[in-house]
């Protein structure tokens, strides 16, 4: 099993120059107005479409995207390699978001969308048990997490 996640970009060329870097592999698939990249390691069908707003395609409006990884040291590795591809990496370390702590490092990709690759040490207990979501804090990109 593996996850699918497709979003809408402004320009396919330069989000997949950009996601090439990131994961350091080419896309499977690529034309002018759409690209796969199928990944192993994480496991995930990635693919992107221009968006066309007299489609009803708009660019993707969510708050983040993420990775989990195993460890703490594979958070720091993610962070070597993408500073080493010229992505743009920084780092959060033992920080407390959604009633965890964790290590992660974020990044953003051409339209915007922000990125974490994280690694959770431990579930945190929720102070308000009346409270059914998590209050919302910045993250290293000034946005908001959770």
């Amino acid at each position: 099993m593996r996850t699918h996640l497709s979003i809408n970009v402004k320009n396919v060329e330069e989000s997949v120059e950009f996601y090439e870097r990131v994961f350091g592999v080419k896309p499977q698939k690529f034309t002018d107005h759409y690209a796969k990249f199928d990944l192993k390691n994480p496991s995930l069908n990635f693919t992107m479409q221009t968006a066309n707003e007299t489609e009803g395609r708009s660019l993707s409006r969510v708050n983040h995207l993420g990775i989990e990884v195993d460890s703490a040291d594979a958070v720091a590795a993610w962070e070597d390699l993408l500073t080493e591809r010229g992505v743009v990496a920084k780092p959060e370390m033992n920080t407390e978001c959604c009633y965890a702590r964790q290590d992660k490092v974020w990044f953003q990709d051409p339209d915007g969308n922000s990125w974490e690759i994280f690694y959770v040490h431990e579930q945190l207990p929720i102070v308000n048990e009346k409270q059914s979501m998590c209050v919302p804090s910045m993250n290293a990109l000034g946005k908001k997490c959770c």
